[in-house]
């Protein structure tokens, strides 16, 4: 019920407006906010049967739930963010993305930034990984933006045998010979990669890209030396496609899945309200794998087609005289 609620509620997103819609008690769906505990295993069990769990592309990124006017909401802090640009206050949602050698894709695990806990964004991000391989998810590469790009967590991927794509930052250093070191930015690079030496993590193939003015790098490791040497441009233009999905993902649950709107406080109702919101998407997802719908957006887009219709047919002021009055045309 609750996540039909979010998929459908325009605007006033609480307890008290689906307690008026469904005819029930708001404290009943308040006390459903606070009794449940859904994590990140909830979310894998859900999609688990919609996926094919080996090979896959899996990715991390982060994204900030604007709560500018927010005080005494739990996991209200202030992060960067992407869209304005600057430090926002809000809440840090970290996703790991899968998307399967069949196309379908999903979030597969989830946490939010506490900062009571004193742990970063790629302490997250290890946690979550380590999860999915013990839940049975076996992907065959690991995305990723530059915030988690450090040799750790590099280390880490590989240590687990699992092949990367990360973006890197332009003053990272590799070599081409041994003991010469160099900022990625000062390389000639051809289109298909250049194997090079990621400092701290071993050799990669380093590929450059440009998003508008703007020169990006980034880095992959493949298990094998042979698959890594043959890995070239259209190859990478599809694994940053996949990696695409998860900021598809970003704008759909803001935007048809009302993640950024409630009025709970505490930690377990919040978090459970952002588990809610996910879900939503997923269905959402599923709808569109099995061709229900076209996209995340038609449901939203539709929803109210009629209503609208009905009260323009049925509701029409008295008010012809502000009709435009068309005189008919004259062939000079």
């Amino acid at each position: 019920m609750y996540l039909g609620f979010l998929l459908s509620e325009p605007k006033h997103v609480s307890c008290r407006r689906l307690g008026e819609v469904m005819n029930i008690s708001h404290d009943s769906v308040n006390r459903f906010l606070n009794r449940e505990s859904y994590d990140g295993e909830d979310l894998f069990n859900e999609v688990k049967p919609l996926i094919n769990l080996s090979g896959g592309t899996l990715s991390v990124d982060d994204s900030v739930l604007d709560k500018p006017y927010a005080k005494y909401i739990a996991f209200i802090g202030h992060f960067w963010s992407g869209k304005h640009h600057a430090c926002v206050q809000g809440i840090n949602l970290v996703t790991m993305y899968y998307t399967d050698p069949e196309g379908n894709s999903y979030p597969v695990n989830f946490r939010i930034v506490d900062k009571s806990e004193n742990k970063t964004k790629n302490d997250y991000f290890l946690e979550m990984l380590a999860e999915l391989l013990a839940w049975g998810l076996k992907p065959a590469m690991v995305t990723g933006d530059s915030w988690y790009a450090c040799a750790k967590n590099l280390k880490a991927i590989k240590k687990y045998g699992l092949g990367y794509m990360f973006a890197i930052k332009s003053n990272r250093t590799v070599s081409l010979e041994k003991g010469r070191w160099q900022q990625v930015q000062a390389l000639e690079i051809p289109a298909d990669g250049e194997i090079v030496r990621l400092k701290g993590c071993g050799d990669v193939k380093l590929f450059r890209t440009q998003l508008k003015n703007q020169l990006r790098h980034y880095v992959v490791y493949l298990p094998n030396e042979e698959e890594l040497a043959e890995f070239d441009r259209p190859a990478f233009e599809i694994e940053h496609a996949k990696h695409w999905q998860i900021e598809q993902y970003h704008r759909a649950i803001k935007q048809v899945c009302n993640i950024e709107n409630f009025q709970v406080r505490g930690k377990q109702a919040t978090r459970n309200h952002l588990f809610a919101a996910i879900l939503g998407f997923v269905q959402l997802q599923r709808l569109t794998t099995i061709q229900a719908i076209k996209d995340c957006y038609q449901v939203r887009r539709e929803l109210f087609t009629h209503v609208v219709k009905s009260f323009i047919s049925e509701c029409v002021f008295a008010t012809n005289n502000l009709n435009p009055l068309f005189t008919p045309v004259v062939n000079a």
